[in-house]
């Protein structure tokens, strides 16, 4: 319970001294943010356990949910993979939600979503969301859940900590979407915030590295040149792993700049030698996902000597 505590209060915070998020400190008349139900906290610890990876631990509150943990990587079936759920169906205004993921040493892991993440339109307040990450040595983890689609007004602040073994392996992926597009009403980057913070420390504490960015079409649009230009989805991927790899990992990936397809991708270097980030943009999110997935089974193979399985036909 002490976690959960501390986890709740955590990430009641990152939103209330954030210059973008100052004109949304109302609270909500429906039900006060961070109430009972708005208030989400997940943790899972993934272990050794005899010739395979377990989900050793979970602990939640609602609106999170997870079932069990499936072998379903045929290339990797020692590796638990987990679908995150939300038993809201969305992110509300006022919602605040944590997630903390532990990797133990030598074990593995897969963590995605059961859907898109939909964060819906709001009057009051905002969501906030904090995840923690930790790597143990020689561990390895996949967190690829599916895009986020905030709809028109809906205002969100995430903040990702990393903490990892410099053995270790993180891919880290997201999507960010430009609203409901096919949608007349409120198509387009319509929302009001989108926040987003992501950093990294070695497991004794040093810094490796910090990315932030805050979007605020009204203030700036993002279809401009050097932003979002032509293109609609927003693909990030973080890959934290041993020096060693990456060059053989950069040489496999060809810069694209193709406005007529769809699609703009690229791989760059971190900071510290700790990993690499791949970007990529596109008109539709199934060409962002297939960029991204290129990048993950590149990874994969050049990391583990193990390829990706056929993409399931349904996701």
């Amino acid at each position: 319970m002490t976690r959960i505590n501390e986890a709740v209060m955590r990430v009641s915070q990152p939103g209330a001294d954030l210059p973008e998020l100052a004109a949304y400190q109302d609270e909500p008349p429906q039900m006060a943010s961070g109430s009972v139900g708005k208030t989400g906290y997940l943790r899972m610890m993934f272990a050794v356990s005899g010739q395979r990876s377990v989900l050793k631990q979970v602990d939640r509150r609602v609106p999170f949910l997870v079932q069990r943990a499936l072998y379903w990587d045929e290339m990797m079936p020692h590796m638990p993979c987990v679908f995150v759920i939300s038993t809201s169906g969305c992110v509300l205004q006022g919602d605040r939600l944590a997630m903390d993921i532990h990797v133990a040493a030598q074990a593995c892991g897969h963590v995605t979503t059961q859907s898109a993440t939909k964060i819906h339109a709001m009057e009051n307040n905002y969501a906030a969301q904090m995840q923690t990450i930790t790597l143990d040595e020689d561990s390895y983890l996949e967190v690829i859940p599916e895009q986020v689609i905030p709809h028109c007004g809906s205002r969100f602040i995430s903040d990702t900590r990393i903490t990892l073994h410099p053995t270790a392996t993180l891919i880290y992926a997201e999507i960010l979407m430009s609203g409901r597009k096919h949608h007349d009403a409120d198509r387009g980057f319509r929302f009001d915030v989108y926040s987003s913070h992501i950093c990294a420390s070695s497991h004794v504490g040093n810094p490796l590295f910090t990315e932030r960015y805050v979007l605020e079409p009204g203030k700036q649009p993002l279809n401009t040149p050097a932003v979002m230009g032509p293109f609609d989805v927003f693909g990030n991927v973080i890959l934290l792993t041993p020096a060693c790899h990456h060059q053989r990992i950069i040489d496999r990936i060809t810069p694209l700049y193709d406005e007529a397809a769809g699609l703009a991708c690229g791989v760059s270097r971190l900071p510290n030698e700790c990993g690499l980030i791949f970007k990529a943009l596109g008109k539709e999110s199934p060409q962002v996902k297939a960029a991204i997935r290129l990048f993950w089974r590149i990874a994969r193979e050049e990391i583990l000597g193990i390829t990706l399985p056929a993409p399931f036909i349904w996701r």
